[in-house]
């Protein structure tokens, strides 16, 4: 597979990432503290102004009651009034004790009373002159009294129900006091003489809106519903709000649940009945939703605001990063130059400075070892040259001693010319790289000493592009193949010898071929990695130098058919430049 690099992040910004993560769950776990207590103190605000609206809603009803039963109390405990209402006689006279005793007594509290009532007497003395006020069918539009005879409610329920009843001051519903929302205060009068005469009954009758006054702190548009109810029988007397509340908590209590309402109870000390609120839970938390998104609000600029911060912090500590990373990857380059500063006194300048000394200290050992090693590599350079010189001239030499021997004088000055021109191109003043088209006009002073020996027995075509004939490449590395042909590939009359060059993308081809006896596969083998033998040493001469300047990429090929001929190829990097201006190796890698 290959290598794909991976894109650098800083660690700070996937630090980002739990970061959010913990402000989030902070933010999350704020508001949802802070909307939980909200919404608590909210529904407990509501909760305690429909109290205090319950508790003023029962003081006044009981004020009222009280009033009304202060009523009765002093008729009942007015002698003169039981007397007056116990009288025989003549109309006249029961007219006159009813103007100045009884009436008087049932108008004076009437007028006192700030709400509408029906005051009723009723006696069973036939004597007393029966007084009619309003139609009784009807609500109570204005406070009126009536002096009704016993035996108009003697057939009624409510009548036989307390006639015998010990049970005496009673708030009540009888008659149309339902229909009416109407309620009722009833009390025997008895005889001051026999308290177990009873000489009339005292009905006060008051409208329940009346009762109740001012329902202001109770917004029954937005649910609420309030109910009097009888604590004994659990009877509804009044109610005011949606009756679908009151019939769902009723429902509720008979199937158990009951969590979509505030039951609220208040009960009325003195009476049988009290005050029951019903509340939706709905009005409880009707701020819930206003209260959630301004939470949801707050708490989003708030998380919007520690990213902005984190970010610019991630921002500022992965700029940093991103610098240590770069002088990393540079150090990996091998440029060990550059060097880092922060400023501050933090962990990121001790970093900082921990890398630049080490580089400073791998710079200085690299120089050392580098120097070492450019050393080494220059005086083998130098000792597989002077084993290529000394070969070639021991060859020479011996040959033009064997022409002197012939007498062939003139071909022993043509070749000691020839051999001097050679070391003169060969020399190249004291430079390791040649023109490639000098080294071919080395090889071609080398043939033209051979042409003294072997005269015409030889052809050599060279086929060589013009543009890599400036290219630099090291010295002696065709002419040691060419004097080979010479020694080991010839066998008949003749032989033809072709030298080729060529561009090879950024490489540069170099071929001698020739048409000679060849060589098995185990001699080309032996000729590269085996021991030193004739014809090798010169081979692996040359291709040893070849790698230890341009690196083990380029080198000598050998390919050989025994009896067909042979072509070694040569692979160097294509280059121009001066010999004289080249070094001889390359400089540190920064």
């Amino acid at each position: 597979m290959p290598n794909l690099k991976k894109r650098y992040v800083p660690f700070t910004y996937k630090m980002m990432i739990p970061y959010l993560l913990l402000v989030l769950l902070t933010d999350v776990l704020i508001g949802y503290i802070s909307y939980t207590m909200l919404t608590q103190s909210r529904t407990e605000m509501a909760e305690t102004n429909i109290r205090t609206g319950m508790e003023q809603a029962r003081n006044n009803i009981q004020y009222q009651m009280d009033e009304i039963q202060r009523m009765s109390d002093t008729l009942f405990g007015s002698v003169a009034f039981q007397r007056a209402l116990q009288k025989k006689g003549e109309p006249l006279d029961i007219y006159l004790t009813m103007k100045d005793e009884i009436i008087p007594q049932i108008v004076s509290p009437l007028q006192l009373f700030g709400n509408n009532i029906r005051f009723m007497l009723y006696t069973p003395n036939s004597d007393m002159i029966i007084i009619n006020g309003d139609n009784l069918e009807e609500p109570i539009k204005q406070s009126d009294y009536y002096i009704l005879p016993l035996r108009d409610i003697e057939s009624t329920d409510w009548y036989q129900l307390h006639k015998n009843s010990e049970r005496n001051n009673l708030w009540v519903q009888i008659d149309t006091d339902k229909k009416l929302d109407h309620i009722s205060h009833i009390r025997k009068l008895v005889s001051y003489s026999d308290y177990g005469a009873i000489i009339g009954y005292v009905r006060i009758t008051v409208p329940l809106d009346a009762l109740f006054g001012n329902l202001a702190t109770f917004p029954v548009e937005e649910g609420i519903t309030v109910r009097l109810i009888h604590q004994l029988t659990g009877e509804r007397v009044y109610q005011r709000g949606p009756a679908e509340l009151a019939e769902q908590a009723e429902l509720g209590e008979q199937t158990g649940g009951s969590d979509a309402y505030l039951r609220l109870h208040e009960p009325i000390s003195g009476t049988d009945f009290a005050i029951e609120t019903l509340v939706p839970k709905a009005y409880l938390t009707k701020d819930a939703g206003k209260l959630q998104r301004v939470i949801l609000g707050v708490c989003a600029i708030s998380f919007i605001g520690m990213t902005f911060i984190g970010f610019m912090v991630a921002r500022l500590n992965g700029r940093k990063m991103t610098r240590i990373v770069m002088l990393v990857r540079s150090f990996q380059e091998g440029n060990f130059q550059k060097r880092i500063r922060f400023s501050g006194n933090d962990e990121f300048v001790r970093i900082a400075e921990a890398f630049n000394m080490m580089a400073m200290n791998i710079q200085e050992l690299i120089d050392s070892v580098y120097l070492q090693g450019i050393q080494k590599k220059q005086a083998e350079l130098e000792a597989l040259q002077a084993q290529i010189n000394p070969h070639f001239l021991y060859n020479t030499l011996s040959t033009i001693n064997s022409l002197a021997n012939l007498g062939e004088i003139g071909k022993v000055t043509e070749m000691v010319q020839g051999l001097s021109r050679f070391y003169r191109l060969t020399l190249n003043q004291g430079n390791v790289h040649i023109h490639l088209g000098k080294e071919l006009e080395q090889v071609e002073t080398y043939l033209e000493i051979q042409r003294v020996k072997y005269a015409d027995a030889f052809t050599v075509q060279v086929d060589v592009e013009s543009e890599i004939l400036d290219y630099q490449v090291i010295k002696l590395i065709l002419q040691p193949f060419v004097e080979n042909v010479f020694k080991h590939a010839w066998f008949g009359e003749t032989i033809a010898i072709r030298i080729t060059g060529r561009r090879m993308n950024n490489d540069v081809e170099l071929k001698i071929i020739d048409n000679g006896v060849g060589m098995r596969p185990e001699q080309v083998r032996l000729l590269m990695t085996g021991p030193s033998q004739t014809g090798g040493y010169g081979v692996r001469n040359v291709d040893e130098r070849i790698k230890l300047r341009y690196g083990d990429a380029y080198g000598v090929q050998i390919a050989s058919i025994y009896g067909g001929g042979t072509t070694v190829r040569l692979l160097l990097p294509a280059g121009h430049g001066d010999a004289a201006d080249t070094p001889e190796f390359p400089k540190l890698p920064y």
